[in-house]
């Protein structure tokens, strides 16, 4: 368990490094105007080609929008789970260590989420409600790759239903696919997304890992509450 937390977590800083160098790139390499937006896009050959061949569904991209309340209120769940167990402790330290450490991770992401929305790296191929907004990474990606997979690893973890697990599975392939082909996406923002998205992830796998190692040399019941 601990080399598999090892591996885990150079595994995910490995995809943050990935994606810190891809991040410049699609500032600088191959970059054009957009024609809907006027606004300049990176790697614009393969961005334009790929979003003209799949074309713009706006039922897919206000599917999605929707559907991103499912890996949030996973988020919520956890918060009020933590929120439970530190009223009822009346201490931080005294709330279980994968709470805590779920509750870093889910707090990174969204302030990630918003981070990238208030200093834009691009801005979508087309024009939202006639608003040029930000689109690099995309944000659904982000949170769909960062909470749906913790959602999958703690089923595994606790030996829960694969039924649910399966349907988590099917979701989130569903989202970013739909997400991709939905057209408000330049595809450098989908793998930008992914490639934090999976980084995040694994470092985050990887300290639970080591948590469940440490409860289990020192006797303790590391089962998820």
């Amino acid at each position: 368990m601990k080399n598999t937390a090892k591996k885990s977590i150079i595994t995910g800083f490995t995809f943050l490094i990935a994606f810190t160098i891809f991040t410049p790139l699609v500032q600088t390499i191959d970059l054009h105007i957009a024609p809907a937006t006027g606004k300049h896009i990176g790697f614009s050959t393969i961005n334009i080609w790929f979003h003209n061949f799949t074309g713009v569904n706006m039922y897919l991209y206000d599917l999605t929008d929707w559907l991103s309340i499912i890996p949030l209120t996973i988020c919520l769940f956890h918060g009020m789970q933590g929120l439970r167990q530190l009223i009822t402790r009346k201490n931080i330290f005294k709330v279980d260590g994968h709470i805590l450490i779920s509750g870093i991770y889910y707090a990174v992401i969204i302030r990630l989420f918003f981070l990238f929305e208030a200093f834009p790296i691009n801005y979508r191929p087309i024009l939202i409600n006639g608003i040029c907004e930000a689109s690099y990474p995309s944000s659904t990606t982000l949170l769909v790759l960062t909470v749906m997979p913790a959602f999958i690893f703690k089923l595994h973890r606790n030996s829960s239903s694969k039924i649910i697990s399966a349907a988590a599975t099917a979701f989130t392939i569903f989202m970013v696919i739909a997400r991709l082909i939905s057209g408000v996406h330049w595809l450098t923002d989908i793998i930008g997304g992914a490639s934090l998205s999976t980084g995040l992830f694994y470092i985050y796998k990887g300290a639970i890992l080591i948590y469940d190692y440490k409860q289990i040399q020192s006797g303790a019941n590391y089962g998820i509450q």
